[in-house]
């Protein structure tokens, strides 16, 4: 496994509107793609996700 660990903090629920889930921030394709990304694509993942974030969705708990 690559030295970029992922994102996940296992709050998985996708939010219908964007595609994203709500733990992670990642969407469907990048959540299932993870394991076969390069550590590039995973660092550009990772740089993208603080941006993905949205006024009025709050993660539960």
């Amino acid at each position: 496994m690559s030295a970029i660990e992922t994102p996940c903090i296992r709050i998985c629920r996708i939010e219908p509107t964007s595609g994203l889930c709500i733990g992670c921030w990642r969407s469907i394709d990048e959540i299932m793609g993870w394991i076969r990304m390069t550590d590039d694509q995973r660092r550009a993942v990772m740089a993208d996700l603080p941006g993905r974030k949205w006024q009025g969705v709050t993660r539960p708990g």
